[in-house]
């Protein structure tokens, strides 16, 4: 059995947000006070405009390291973990209520779809006093997928 061929696609942005759409797996990378990483999984969407967008919480350790440095990197993973992957990197935003919650529905949609009860929803988010981050990706690396180097994959 012929072994998977390592990948590495540099793509333009029109493919990058259809790589990105119908995933959600996502490792959130923010930055603590001291300048070490803050690593966080999340779920994420693709808002029409192509920013990335994260519903949370605003006492969340990412909500905090953004209100202080808006810096950000992302791991986009495939439902496979051994699938495509991709890091993304740009400067977020955090959207509190009332501002966020259009964006809060806009971010169920493009995860999930059309909520059955839309003014329920919206209730809920404002109950949960929910934030909205919104991330501008200013740069990405390539589209990659685990495996072996080219000379080593006939083996």
């Amino acid at each position: 059995m012929a072994r998977q061929i390592a990948r590495a696609d540099r793509v333009e942005r029109g493919e990058l947000e259809s790589f990105l759409r119908p995933r959600h797996q996502v490792v959130l990378v923010t930055f603590r006070a001291d300048g070490r990483p803050q690593l966080s999984p999340v779920t994420a969407g693709l808002d029409p405009a192509g920013r990335m967008v994260i519903a949370t919480y605003p006492q969340r350790a990412k909500v905090v390291n953004l209100r202080r440095d808006p810096r950000v990197s992302a791991c986009v993973l495939s439902d496979d973990f051994g699938g495509p992957w991709v890091q993304v990197h740009g400067t977020a935003e955090v959207l509190d209520l009332p501002e966020a919650l259009e964006p809060l529905v806009e971010y169920f949609r493009v995860i999930a779809g059309e909520h059955p009860d839309w003014e329920e929803y919206r209730q809920a988010m404002h109950d949960q006093g929910k934030v909205l981050l919104r991330v501008t990706i200013e740069e990405w690396g390539p589209i990659a997928t685990g495996g072996f180097p080219p000379e080593l994959a006939a083996g």
